[in-house]
């Protein structure tokens, strides 16, 4: 048990790492991003897409808004990834933070993908 507990926080602590990063870029209006987002159409609104990442990475850490956190940024990254692909642009870009995202909520709460009831 406390090897899965200290593998649940190393990836929780890496997954929050690289959204906030990711998050952080966007603010800072890096240049890189700048035009990545611009090739995709949505240069307009990069400033709110970093506030939104920064955001539901902090409901997603704290435990007890995991799983709203978990939704938002599944919805976000989701929403990350259809754009990449309807744009011809880089699929892994979105992918992995979502498998991440994935990965870490399953080993936190593994009851957001299995139910412990039993239907008859």
């Amino acid at each position: 048990m406390k090897a899965k507990r200290t593998i649940s926080r190393v990836l929780t602590a890496l997954t929050a790492l690289i959204i906030v990063f990711s998050g952080l870029m966007k603010l800072a209006e890096a240049e890189e991003v700048i035009k990545t987002l611009t090739n995709l159409g949505v240069a307009d609104y990069i400033p709110v897409l970093g506030i939104m990442e920064v955001v539901f990475v902090a409901l997603f850490v704290f435990p007890r808004t995991m799983r709203l956190g978990f939704i938002l940024l599944s919805c976000y990254f989701s929403g990350a990834l259809a754009t990449e692909l309807s744009h011809d642009g880089a699929p892994l870009n979105p992918l992995l933070p979502l498998i991440l995202i994935w990965i870490t909520a399953f080993l936190r709460d593994k009851s957001i993908f299995i139910s412990d009831e039993i239907e008859s």
